[in-house]
């Protein structure tokens, strides 16, 4: 059995243990620390009947902008115990303490574009919206979805810069003028395959002038 608590500052190094196992992403003990004495109502763990730390999320307020909203800065659980709905009841514990205990109007998070198992559980149970896509995020030069989750439909903008870019690059795709073909000219995919029906061709003209 796993139970769903707030992080101590006895759990921060089983919470850095976590993420070395299962995130490339890693951080210093000073910014778990720094986090902690922050923004410790927002900070949980998922601990284990002996008392090991198998999952945590670690979350802060940014209130210098005009509307106060959360941020996501990790989300780990061991591959030992994935597909629990640990990391669903995590995040849904920091989601209510932001509300309630900041007033967030929104919470927001960087996830990699090729994490579908993340992108599965932001989107499909958490209703996290895909807010813009931040090129070279990471260290090693993925791309990031920037995420964001609003409490309230007020909160949320009429159309987000991500639906806007898929908008106009749907649009451009429609007016897009399509290529003429000429009566009797067969559809060619590709620069490629025409270059090889030029290299038959000419093989056939030389072999029939001999």
């Amino acid at each position: 059995m796993v139970s769903i608590r707030k992080a101590t500052f006895e759990d921060l190094i089983g919470m850095q243990n976590c993420n070395l196992w299962c995130l490339p992403e890693n951080y210093t003990s000073k910014y778990y620390l720094y986090h902690y004495v922050s923004w410790p109502q927002i900070l949980y763990v998922a601990e284990d009947q002996k008392g090991k730390i198998v999952g945590y999320v670690m979350a802060k307020i940014e209130d210098e902008e005009d509307v106060v909203h959360g941020h996501i800065t990790s989300l780990s659980v061991l591959r030992s115990h994935r597909k629990l709905g640990i990391a669903n009841q995590l995040m849904s514990a920091t989601h209510r303490d932001m509300q309630a205990l900041y007033d967030a109007k929104y919470v927001s998070l960087h996830v990699r574009v090729s994490n579908r198992a993340a992108l599965g559980l932001y989107k499909g149970k958490l209703n996290y919206e895909i807010y813009e896509v931040e090129k070279g995020y990471y260290a090693d030069g993925e791309d990031a979805y920037s995420m964001n989750k609003y409490f309230s439909d007020e909160a949320r903008p009429k159309v987000l810069p991500y639906e806007q870019s898929e908008e106009e690059k749907a649009q451009i795709a429609q007016t897009k003028p399509k290529k003429e073909q000429k009566d009797g000219d067969d559809e060619e995919d590709d620069e490629e395959e025409s270059k090889n029906n030029n290299g038959v061709k000419n093989y056939a003209e030389k072999t029939t002038k001999k």
